[in-house]
């Protein structure tokens, strides 16, 4: 199935047009053609090969909204004309505990990422959603609800999970007090989950002019982190903190925000270890903890649920030519608040 894309051919190069085929569709499969792909801090963090070693070509992205083309025979979860959404992994083992219980994200073998890895053969790249068509077995794509606008849906199948899974796994809801860590991509969608879900909903910004965005997102309160006095302020003040931040911070000054058996969730991706006090742990039985997208039922029970109170991402669309700019904007974090790539544009 001939596909155009946007691709990196070598480490931290612009991304340029390209082609390439993908799979047929199989009896499981169903092909869809994909209407949007968001940019996720981590396609640049890849294909600047700042993780590790990376697969050349790179297409990257892992929030892809679509309506569905063609299905295999054995299909059953689809049919042409569904909205469809795939996110950050497209297979696993299938068979392990984790597996089993929906948990496919901690398959015990490692879950198959929708790019930069090889598909379970061991041999075929993995090519993501910075593309205009797309190949995926059922089991690991999603239906959208209808009243969706996909534009707005796409960075759920990554941003938007990020926040849901570790809201419900702490069960944020009436009566706890919640703060998020950092108003971007991922922050904003953890305020509307958090404030959706009845809780009080304080936003930690280090950046003061987002105090209107928050407020306007539902959040109840603000506090602007380059106050150092802050952090003696609402000392004790939190059951679960999102930190979402991927900058170096003094983590220890956000844990003694936490109240006696609170929990700070990381789910930003620093470039160097934390040095956690653990005197701060140990004076209010207070947890750190880290949380990685969600599985497969828990990702669609968030879509679910966000066509129920109407939530999407508050997004910027691009045309795909400019790629490469909305990738220096997302670095100096100058996006309200996720880009997703116009895949008519490709």
């Amino acid at each position: 199935m001939n596909t155009r894309a946007y691709a990196v051919m070598e480490a931290r190069k612009p991304l340029v047009p390209y082609e390439f085929d993908r799979r047929e569709v199989g009896a499981h499969d169903v092909a869809l053609d994909i209407a949007y792909s968001g940019i996720c801090h981590s396609d640049i963090h890849q294909a600047r090969e700042e993780w590790g070693p990376a697969i050349f070509p790179m297409v990257p992205g892992h929030e892809i909204a679509g309506t569905v083309t063609s299905v295999g025979a054995s299909v059953t979860k689809f049919k042409v004309g569904d909205k469809i959404g795939v996110g950050v992994f497209v297979d696993s083992c299938r068979t392990c505990e984790n597996c089993v219980a929906g948990l496919q994200q901690y398959c015990l073998e490692g879950m198959t990422g929708t790019y930069n890895q090889l598909e379970r053969d061991g041999k075929t790249p993995a090519m993501g959603g910075y593309s205009n068509r797309f190949v995926i077995n059922e089991d690991y794509a999603v239906p959208i609800p209808a009243n969706l606008p996909l534009e707005g849906v796409a960075p759920l199948l990554c941003a938007g999970i990020t926040l849901y899974s570790p809201i419900k796994h702490w069960k944020v809801g009436p009566g706890k007090k919640v703060a998020v860590m950092g108003l971007g991509g991922l922050g904003h969608m953890g305020v509307k989950f958090a404030v959706a879900m009845g809780a009080e909903v304080t936003v930690l910004s280090h950046s003061p002019k987002k105090k209107d965005d928050a407020l306007s997102m539902g959040a109840h309160h603000f506090v602007a982190t380059n106050d150092e006095s802050v952090f003696k302020t609402h000392t004790k003040s939190f059951d679960v903190i999102l930190n979402t931040v991927s900058a170096e911070i003094d983590i220890d000054k956000y844990i003694s925000l936490l109240k006696l058996n609170g929990t700070l969730v990381v789910i930003g991706l620093p470039g160097k270890p934390y040095a956690v006090n653990v005197g701060t742990l140990l004076n209010g039985r207070r947890g750190i903890a880290g949380s990685m997208i969600g599985g497969i039922p828990e990702l669609q029970e968030m879509l679910n649920f966000c066509g129920e109170k109407n939530i999407v991402s508050d997004v910027e669309v691009i045309k795909a030519d400019y790629i490469n700019e909305a990738y220096e904007r997302t670095v100096a974090s100058d996006v309200k608040y996720r880009f997703v790539i116009d895949a008519s544009t490709i």
